[in-house]
């Protein structure tokens, strides 16, 4: 029997992972934990615990615990807010993995998921449809951390058999829970802002393209990379994982679509030298010619339901 452990079920991705992964799999079969409870529907729809992924003993714990057989790893601070404190970000997005990857090592545990990101890419890359292998210079403490964390990925699945695998996330989109300081979190603050106050103060200059994705499709090609039988997977690092490219002006235009009365201004800060070191759009073709993964939502479907699902939370 499969038996998930989804490590920081609490953020941006692992709430809408996890009750996804229970839709499929059942609803004990996932167990959610993170270092703070989490939104409603995670917290009362299966197994949660508090777990700190830094406790090497507690992490082994749970794992033996709930008899874990597959551990999606979450746990990290993302760019923006890696900046204010580059130390404690290195610890914990190394630490953290570097205690997975031994677990599933020594207990041999069947499956690792590992999100690496975009950031992997710096000043030096090509812009326009990065393709996968590419030259890669992060100049932040996360690009930095995801750029380490693939290769050691790689190095413990052809050293001892470790069978993790990753995606470089573009930016993420969704309604369930709120953003977590990172640089594409204005696509998400924004429609936040349309709701509530009709304006929106962007942190990012009107034309900073970047790749982005509804996190339904993220969602999606996370379990599908999962389900994928393993002698497809034939990169350990991460793939590519291509999304939609837009700006802030072309988000706000189909907003507008939905409120007429939305305004947006414009103040770039700290983040726009991180975004503009980022490529714009993204080559995935790697990945669907080695599993066929193709997305589902385009800027104008994933706005409409993003607009729709915001209002009426907020209502």
């Amino acid at each position: 029997m499969k038996k998930i452990l989804v490590i920081g079920a609490s953020g941006q991705i692992g709430s809408d992972l996890v009750l996804e992964l229970r839709k499929r799999f059942g609803a004990e079969n996932v167990i959610a934990s993170d270092i703070r409870e989490p939104m409603k529907e995670v917290f009362e729809g299966g197994p949660f615990v508090i777990l700190d992924a830094l406790n090497k003993k507690d992490v082994e714990t749970v794992v033996d615990k709930y008899k874990i057989t597959e551990v999606y790893h979450l746990a990290a601070i993302l760019s923006g807010n890696a900046e204010k404190n580059p130390a404690k970000a290195w610890e914990i997005n190394m630490n953290s993995l570097f205690i997975i990857l031994d677990i599933a090592k020594e207990k041999q545990l069947s499956k690792i998921f590992w999100p690496s990101s975009i950031a992997v890419f710096g000043p030096g890359t090509k812009k326009q449809n990065t393709p996968q292998n590419d030259f890669m210079d992060p100049n932040t403490v996360y690009g930095i951390s995801k750029l380490a964390g693939e290769r050691w990925c790689e190095y413990y699945f052809n050293k001892y058999g470790v069978d993790v695998r990753s995606l470089r996330y573009p930016g993420l989109i969704s309604y369930k829970a709120e953003a977590g300081g990172g640089t594409t979190d204005y696509a998400v603050e924004i429609f936040y802002e349309a709701v509530k106050n009709n304006k929106y103060e962007c942190f990012l200059s009107e034309n900073t393209s970047l790749p982005m994705m509804y996190m339904e499709d993220a969602i999606d090609a996370t379990i599908s990379l999962m389900e994928t039988e393993k002698e497809k997977i034939k990169i350990r690092s991460s793939y590519n994982l291509g999304g939609i490219s837009f700006n802030p002006k072309q988000l706000s235009e189909e907003i507008k679509k939905h409120n007429h009365n939305f305004t947006i201004t414009y103040k770039p800060d700290f983040r726009q030298a991180i975004a503009d070191s980022w490529p714009q759009s993204i080559d995935d073709s790697v990945l669907f010619e080695h599993w066929g993964w193709k997305q589902k939502y385009n800027i104008a479907t994933m706005t409409e339901e993003m607009y729709k699902e915001i209002k009426k939370k907020l209502s």
